[in-house]
């Protein structure tokens, strides 16, 4: 999704990140910041507005029916993208558990008996990516001496 947006228009993940832009102005007296209304919007207001509705309609079709459902009621694109993150995420401990399960399944990796080199490889590819879209990086060295390390003696020159 984040490079899906930043391929739309970098300013998006801004928009994301940051939170909707506010159009706001400076009262007379007392010098107090307050929002403009619609009709005091320039240009550059109306171009940020867009912009809010741009994200928010990216993530939006970004989503199936049941992401939509709990992410409804969200207003700002902010609020949507910390639902959605939760969601694929999860917490500090959920993301660790995730972790932890993994590992022990690398670590237990094993090729099966009827088992093809490419569906050997699919499998170990997709724990691998697992790892990656929980930011946990696995160095290539590892990685190959895990695939040399698994295969049966039949592979052996």
């Amino acid at each position: 999704m984040h490079d899906f947006i930043m391929d739309e228009d970098s300013e998006l993940w801004d928009v994301i990140c940051d939170g909707p832009f506010v159009h706001t102005k400076t009262s007379a007296n007392p010098a107090v910041i307050v929002p403009k209304t619609r009709k005091e919007f320039n240009d550059v207001d109306r171009k940020a507005i867009e912009k809010n509705f741009r994200a928010k309609k990216i993530l939006v079709c970004g989503i199936g029916p049941n992401e939509y459902n709990r992410i409804s009621a969200c207003q700002s694109t902010k609020e949507i993208w910390k639902v959605l993150q939760t969601d694929h995420e999860g917490t500090t401990q959920v993301k660790q558990s995730k972790i932890d399960m993994l590992t022990t399944e690398y670590e237990l990796f094993r090729m099966k008996d009827d088992e093809s080199i490419q569906d050997m490889h699919t499998r170990f590819t997709s724990i691998v990516n697992e790892f990656h879209s929980l930011e946990e990086i696995i160095s290539r060295n590892k990685l190959v001496r895990k695939i040399l390390s698994i295969l049966p003696s039949s592979w052996e020159s």
